[in-house]
């Protein structure tokens, strides 16, 4: 289950409660059966909760279904208004499941009773769940991974660079959404997003300078309901010092401009993607003026997994065939969560893919950008979209590239297993059939997974070279390998975590082998003067959201979202 998402949305919040008593039965249990109220609330429902719940099995947050006949109304309306009041009341059923899930769910004092009477009302309609027969697909693996993450004797010493901005409302955490540093190729300065829609640039003193606002840029942005929704991602075009060109990905309201990739009509529309150019007119201004065109739109079922990554290859030269072209990674936009898993690995569509366009050419079907000529697909007579580079993913969260020339790619599972993957053009890595080195049914309960099958090999999925279950975390933060000099124990290794908990693991690049899977070990931090520790201690209520960014001279650089610290990697201790 993803902890990553279950602190945006409301039902994020209601899903604790299918684990919890009723509460005193009282006059406000009366749940309307009024037509308009269901239809608001099915509204008000698709727009915040449909990201992490449905009403078929446990996705990101539990299965709805019957949610009404479990808990009464009244304690519903209570626990949205304020989760931390009954979770401290000693509320035994709350508490197991804070536990479990090891975040505090916001408070939604403000949420109007309208609203919150229209999910409950929706709610109701849902009461009984119609289980999804498994057939053929032998027993269900309880534990996927039993062997444990060993311990290296690795530890680092941190130090704080900066703090960036609050973006939340005053006390509220994440206290800044930072989810990516990235560095302009020509001065190497350093560039901090934050999905509410602010990239800020680090002044010499390291200081955070708004250098463009993008909510204030495009009118019809959102961040809301969070997620992974907002200021998704930027990436600077290599020759940016010269042309002054680069790129961000964003969410907008639905319907806000026609798609150029989306699926039929009659299905839902949460939000949309859009990739946007912007050209600087003085690239080494301290903050951003000039222009922006619009590259592709595309539309999503729901606020999650959307596109939330955009970079380059910082290997290619001016002559090679890979300069320019700009990686896409785009998830599956919760369609199967939602009962939609026709909409992932369909080779007539973009969701759960890695593109790769020439965004200075103009190929394409809509005109605005290129489709490089040794993509796969690029020349295909099967409709195949020639932007597809790699395929079957969940969520393809970050994207590099090791001083090998290796491609990575890490992909946030569902219900079991996060995984790193060596990417190949036109290779199929399994989702929604598989999940890491297991069996899937899409179809069925996606929190279990099968043996694979004896004529596994016939079928040419691709495989993790890295993987954990969710005995160890629970959404993996794509990492980067280390390529500086100032700490020579980390020559070698590919670094990364866990969003959640904060956990630190490397794999060494020597073991990175197609078909092989190369081993974990975990490692500590040490803050300043402090002994070796993990983030989960520093942080009050265990919620870290870490993130990762590299700088020039290839020195790394950890980013955690629920204080808005940034912090560089010093020293082995």
């Amino acid at each position: 289950m993803k902890n990553l998402l279950l602190s945006a949305g409301i039902l994020v919040v209601i899903s604790c409660f299918t684990s919890c008593h009723s509460g005193t039965n009282s006059a406000a249990d009366v749940i309307t059966a009024d037509s308009l109220v269901i239809a608001m609330g099915n509204t008000v429902f698709h727009q915040h909760c449909s990201g992490c719940h449905n009403f078929r099995q446990d996705g990101i947050g539990p299965q709805l279904s019957g949610l009404t006949t479990k808990v009464s109304a009244d304690w519903i309306r209570h626990f949205v208004k304020n989760p931390q009041q009954i979770i401290s009341s000693g509320d035994q059923r709350a508490g197991q499941l804070f536990k479990k899930y090891k975040t505090l769910m916001p408070s939604f004092s403000g949420l109007p009773d309208s609203a919150l009477n229209g999910i409950i009302a929706f709610l109701n309609i849902h009461r009984l769940s119609v289980p999804h027969t498994v057939q053929s697909l032998g027993t269900a693996i309880d534990n996927p991974i039993p062997e444990r993450i060993g311990l290296s004797n690795l530890v680092v010493r941190l130090k704080l660079v900066t703090r960036l901005p609050p973006s939340a409302d005053s006390g509220k955490h994440p206290a800044a959404r930072i989810t990516k540093l990235d560095y302009e190729p020509g001065t190497g300065d350093l560039f901090v997003l934050d999905l509410r829609g602010k990239l800020y640039k680090l002044r010499k003193d390291k200081q955070p300078l708004v250098w463009l606002d993008l909510a204030k840029e495009k009118p019809a942005f959102i961040n809301e309901p969070g997620l992974a929704t907002g200021f998704g991602s930027f990436a600077f075009h290599p020759d940016y010092a010269r042309n002054g060109i680069f790129y961000t990905t964003h969410t907008e309201k639905p319907g806000t401009a026609r798609a150029d990739f989306g699926y039929p009509d009659s299905l839902k529309v949460a939000m949309q993607w859009v990739l946007t150019e912007w050209k600087s007119k003085n690239p080494s201004a301290s903050v951003f003026s000039g222009t922006n065109r619009e590259l592709l739109r595309v539309n999503m079922i729901s606020g999650t997994h959307g596109m939330q990554e955009i970079v380059f290859n910082p290997l290619a030269r001016p002559h090679d065939k890979d300069y320019g072209l700009l990686y896409i990674g785009i998830g599956d936009g919760g369609s199967v969560d939602d009962g939609y898993p026709f909409l992932a690995h369909n080779l007539k569509m973009i969701y759960g893919t890695i593109l790769r366009i020439d965004p200075r050419g103009r190929n394409s079907a809509n005109r605005q950008y290129g489709i490089p000529g040794d993509n796969p697909f690029a020349n295909n007579r099967n409709k195949i979209p020639g932007e597809i580079y790699a395929y079957g993913f969940r969520n393809p969260h970050r994207i590099t590239w090791t001083r090998a020339g290796e491609m990575l790619a890490c992909n946030i599972g569902q219900t079991n297993i996060e995984s790193v993957n060596l990417i190949q053009p036109g290779h199929d890595y399994g989702w929604p059939f598989r999940e890491g080195n297991f069996l899937l049914d899409p179809y069925g309960n996606l929190d279990k997974i099968y043996p694979l099958p004896a004529n596994d090999s016939a079928l040419k999925y691709t495989y993790p070279v890295a993987e954990f279950d969710h005995d160890e975390g629970n959404a993996i933060s794509g990492g980067l390998e280390y390529q500086g000099k100032a700490i020579p124990q980390l020559q070698g290794k590919y670094l990364f975590g866990d969003i959640p908990s904060g956990r630190l693991f490397f794999i060494n690049t020597a073991e990175i082998k197609q078909g092989k899977q190369a081993q974990l070990k975990e490692w500590k931090i040490a803050i300043e003067k402090g002994l070796p520790e993990t983030f989960r201690e520093l942080i009050p209520d265990g919620r870290v959201d870490l993130h990762f960014g590299r700088d020039s001279r290839g020195e790394i650089y950890i980013l955690t979202k629920w204080d808005g610290n940034l912090y560089k990697l010093l020293r082995a201790e």
